[in-house]
């Protein structure tokens, strides 16, 4: 058999029997070895800025922190649309390790099983990446507590302090600059994080009601782990 990339096609040739096989155009490579920005675009859409329109109700908001299960919940930005399904996916996984093990699920095995399914559609032909990131925190009985960060293309890392969304850059920067390893407390976590937002955030002041929190109770109390709204903290 022989087979060569014709102007009309795929030509295959054995013996007697002659095909073409015309080639579709595709929205997306099918190949790995054919470099596609596909990725590059999903990056972007995580740093776009919310729509702001005076017509808008500031009431209600889509939802960006999500509980997983009792030891971990997870923070987006993005695309709300591809994060709901990926939520979605992180509690079914979550609850499959649960019923099967009678146990809760590691942190880092919960992200790096999300991440192998973010990963494929950035391989596989038709699809395309989801366009959200999206930071972990949680509890597990082998490294207590945890955070992690993830983007489109499958990679995620450890973090001890970060930031995903506008302004991350800047906001990241602060974070080197101001955070303190084995100096910080839950209180002056809290006061750097708020420093952190109310400089970078898009709003000309803070306020409890635009504001949401994960917090953590002492370590190892894994059942502590709830959002809240905090108006001292405006």
């Amino acid at each position: 058999m022989i087979c060569r990339l014709a102007g009309a096609g795929l030509l295959s040739v054995a013996r007697n029997h002659l095909c073409v096989f015309t080639l579709q155009s595709r929205r997306y490579d099918s190949r790995t070895t054919i470099f596609s920005p596909e990725v590059e675009y999903a990056m972007e859409a995580i740093g776009h800025r919310r729509n702001i329109h005076k017509l808008l109700d500031e009431s209600f908001f889509s939802e960006k922190i999500y509980k997983l299960n009792e030891d971990m919940a997870c923070s987006v930005a993005g695309i709300t649309s591809d994060a709901n399904v990926l939520t979605n996916e992180l509690r079914l996984i979550a609850q499959r390790y649960l019923l099967q093990y009678q146990e809760p699920i590691p942190c880092e095995q919960l992200v790096t099983a999300l991440c192998d399914i973010k990963q494929a559609y950035t391989q596989f032909g038709g699809k395309r990446p989801f366009g959200v990131s999206l930071l972990y925190i949680g509890w597990d009985k082998h490294y207590g507590f945890q955070l992690y960060q993830s983007d489109p293309s499958g990679n995620y890392g450890g973090w001890k302090a970060t930031c995903i969304g506008n302004n991350s850059a800047a906001a990241v920067s602060m974070l080197k600059q101001d955070y303190k390893e084995g100096e910080m407390t839950l209180k002056s976590a809290l006061a750097l994080a708020i420093k952190v937002l109310n400089k970078t955030m898009d709003v000309s002041k803070l306020s409890a009601e635009k504001g949401e929190s994960l917090e953590p109770g002492s370590l190892g109390d894994r059942d502590s782990i709830s959002k809240k709204k905090k108006k001292e903290y405006f």
